[in-house]
């Protein structure tokens, strides 16, 4: 048990005594415990079941029920406060807390059972029955002074009684023991240390207590807690904002917390989501560079477009176009011979970074522009053929996942954009193949080789034969050291040979004549 010292009141006011108070192993204020409160209700629901399932037994002697009824707490309340008046019960309503549902059995007619009693009788002049499920009751002897000072709830509801000593009680109570808590906060000087105790949960709940009642104070302790703990999770975060905008108690300060999660600057998301574009790309270490390239891609994919700003694509296609001007530099510069290490790596950290930036086009459904810009790279595709394999095949992973946006559906060009970029870049592919399968380790041949065959298979037919009788010569002397397109392949090759469209056709508009005729 806790003490709660208060300081004494002017004369014709009721002295206000230590107040004794249960404390939980946390050393937050609460009677009972939530252990006390779970095993009572446990213990009443299983005597229950075990009254209703035992079989009927014949009538016994009656004998005195072991615990007080409400009715006799409140008697034995008045001959210890030695009071002439009679004392009366006011049933005050929860307010905004549960809705009331048809009984059965009217409330004065429940059985109730004060679970614990809370303060010290002799010393208080109000008391507070809190009446929770199944008439499980929770009795607090409290002070009129401390109630009224800090709750425009009780104040307004003691204004209504003249009695001297007043006993008002809060039917439907959801969660007694956070009532318990809100109402021993009225006694502490430093609400704020007893809440550190406490976890975000647990503090929201008291919150909502806190507004029920009108206790001003410890809604603006509960809401400085919020603003400087740390919410652990989104499901946590989504509580604590979802709970502070329902509040509708006015001049409480919420807009600290808010500003956690919002800003009041104007159109920021272009000019941060730049930055941070700029700032990864200029990475100098590369498994920081790879593991924010993840991180920034999957964030995106989460966010789907939602709050992205609609000009946003111009600041990725900018930056792809600074990426493409450094790699055109620097095949010019390997192709003469200056500096060749030095040029191989950061041609590798440049092409990562185009197929990155296309990454981010693909998933923003913006990567049409870029088919266009690559598959119009001939000078660039020129220089490839003069590099070393070493130094040029990393550029090829950009073209490989062209290929693969193009077989997913991820980016629809036109069909001359699709020969163009066949055209241009396949060979080249070709050439750098068996170093990307030795040399690359997020390559994925099989996704390659299906996306080069749908693309393929997505052009006339006159075209797909040009190119696939390309491929057939590369791929019978290089083997595996070229793309297998034999899928592809085969289904040209039935478009082409086995009863071609163009003869369906011409059986079709046969058939058509021959029943006009009939």
């Amino acid at each position: 048990m806790a003490e709660i010292k208060i300081a004494k009141v002017e004369q014709r006011q009721t002295k206000i005594r230590n107040v004794p108070v249960a404390v939980t192993p946390e050393g937050f204020w609460c009677c009972p415990s939530p252990v006390a409160f779970q095993k009572t209700l446990k213990s009443h629901n299983s005597l229950t079941k075990h009254k209703q399932s035992s079989p009927p037994q014949p009538p016994k002697p009656e004998k005195k029920p072991s615990s007080t009824t409400i009715r006799s707490v409140i008697a034995s309340d008045e001959t210890q406060q030695n009071l002439a008046s009679s004392d009366t019960v006011h049933s005050i309503a929860v307010p905004a807390t549960v809705q009331e549902r048809p009984q059965r059995q009217k409330v004065e007619t429940l059985p109730r059972k004060v679970a614990i009693e809370f303060g010290e009788p002799g010393s208080s002049d109000a008391k507070v029955i809190l009446v929770g499920k199944q008439g499980f009751c929770v009795k607090l002897s409290v002070h009129k002074k401390v109630l009224v000072d800090h709750s425009c709830f009780f104040a307004k509801k003691l204004s209504e009684k003249d009695s001297v000593f007043a006993c008002l009680e809060i039917e439907s109570c959801e969660d007694a023991e956070i009532y318990v808590e809100t109402i021993g906060l009225m006694y502490c000087k430093d609400m704020k240390q007893r809440l550190m105790k406490q976890n975000v949960s647990r503090v929201l709940h008291v919150l909502k207590v806190a507004e029920l009642l009108g206790f001003s104070s410890c809604i603006q302790s509960c809401l400085d807690y919020l603003e400087a703990v740390p919410w652990v999770g989104e499901e946590e975060e989504e509580k604590v904002i979802s709970s502070i905008l329902r509040l509708k108690t006015e001049g409480v300060g919420v807009t600290p917390i808010l500003k956690r999660v919002t800003s009041s600057a104007v159109d920021p998301p272009k000019e941060t989501l730049s930055r941070i574009i700029e700032l990864v790309l200029r990475s100098k270490e590369e498994k920081s560079r790879r593991e924010m390239k993840s991180i920034v891609l999957k964030l995106l994919r989460e966010q789907n477009g939602a709050n992205v700003a609609d000009n946003f694509n111009e600041t990725i296609y900018s930056s792809c176009q600074n990426c493409l001007d450094s790699v055109l530099s620097l095949f010019k510069q390997a192709s003469e011979g200056e500096k060749p290490e030095t040029d191989t790596k950061q041609i590798a950290v440049e092409a990562d970074n185009l197929t990155w930036l296309l990454d981010v086009l693909a998933e923003r459904q913006a990567a049409e522009e870029f088919s266009i810009t690559w598959a119009n790279q001939k000078e660039l595709a020129l220089l490839h053929e003069k590099l070393p394999l070493m130094s040029r095949y990393h550029i090829s992973r950009v073209t490989s996942r062209l290929f693969i946006g193009i077989g997913r559906g991820e980016l629809l060009p036109s069909k001359d954009t699709r020969l163009l970029l066949l055209t241009t870049w396949l060979q080249p592919l070709f050439n750098d193949y068996n170093w990307l399968q030795h040399g690359c380790r997020s390559f994925d041949g099989k996704l390659v080789e299906e996306g080069i065959g749908r693309t393929i298979l997505t052009l006339p037919l006159e075209d797909q034969q040009s190119i696939l009788l390309s491929w057939l010569g590369s791929f019978l002397n290089g083997g595996d050291g070229c793309p297998n397109l034999q899928r592809a392949f085969e289904v040209w090759w039935r478009r082409s040979f086995i009863r071609p469209y163009s003869d369906r056709q011409a059986n079709g508009s046969c058939q058509t004549d021959s029943t006009s005729k009939e």
